[in-house]
């Protein structure tokens, strides 16, 4: 019973502390005053940067988007309209954060807080890239918008982890790409695997995929060449031996190398039998 009681007592304590510390948020949330809002908005605000609470971010969100259309043009704008943007970004809304960040970056170029903003933008983007598996316009956005930091601040803080995601992105579309080029292949469609392939080897000249797509190439040309009649083997079974000899020039230690080397001396020996 001593423990009940206990319990009970305690949870009235926290109810009462939970409700004390709604009231002045609540009290001014119903009121038309906007310097109060404008106030109680800045202090949750820095207080969720202090201790990284997420309800401090929320409750500065919606103080501040209550008072924002009464300053518009007015100096306040200025900090209100950054601080709900880093609200919903520091709650990893970054839809809202990419949107609200880009609003800033128009409405204040001049800003001490513009490049923070751009860069936040562009990180919002690269937040909201999904797998390579998915489609990549948000990955397509995220690489402009940092681009487009990369060459407005040189000198910036965040040069470097722009940088960073940038090649990350890449990666991502380089790998979204040769999917598609090897669901090709393994589906046995040889002509779009060698068209795909081929174009993924002039787009992406250091990319990680780059020997398996001189494979695939190689080897598909080849099974082409040998299904094909007579009229266009020869020809086939060229581009074939021309493939090969790419990969064998270029991975001389490669996964494949022996693959391609019996594909190379399988091209060799059905040729002579066209001379």
């Amino acid at each position: 019973m001593l423990l009940k009681n206990m319990r009970n007592i305690l949870s009235l304590l926290v109810l009462s502390f939970l409700l004390g510390a709604c009231g002045p948020y609540q009290k001014v949330l119903k009121k038309d005053d906007i310097k109060p809002k404008y106030d109680l908005g800045n202090q949750y605000y820095k207080e969720g940067l202090e201790t990284g609470k997420k309800f401090k971010f929320k409750r500065s969100i919606r103080l501040m988007e209550q008072i924002a259309p009464q300053y518009r043009g007015k100096p306040q704008g200025e900090p209100i309209a950054f601080t709900i943007a880093d609200s919903y970004y520091q709650l990893g809304d970054f839809f809202n954060a990419s949107y609200q960040f880009e609003r800033f970056t128009k409405a204040y170029p001049a800003s001490d807080k513009t490049e923070e903003a751009a860069f936040k933008t562009a990180k919002s983007y690269y937040k909201i890239s999904p797998r390579y598996t998915l489609d990549q316009q948000d990955t397509d956005k995220a690489l402009i918008k940092l681009q487009e930091y990369i060459v407005q601040y040189p000198s910036g803080e965040h040069f470097a982890e722009a940088n960073t995601l940038v090649s990350k992105l890449r990666d991502k579309l380089e790998k979204k790409q040769f999917s598609i080029a090897e669901l090709y292949y393994f589906q046995d469609d040889y002509r779009a695997a060698i068209a795909a392939m081929d174009l993924f080897i002039t787009e992406n000249p250091g990319s990680s995929f780059r020997e398996k797509a001189y494979f695939y190439r190689m080897d598909a040309q080849h099974t082409l060449a040998i299904k094909s009649v007579r009229e266009v083997m020869e020809e086939r079974l060229k581009k074939t031996k021309r493939y090969s000899e790419d990969y064998l020039k270029y991975f001389p230690e490669g996964e494949y190398y022996d693959k391609a080397k019996a594909a190379e001396e399988d091209v060799i020996k059905r040729l002579k039998e066209f001379n």
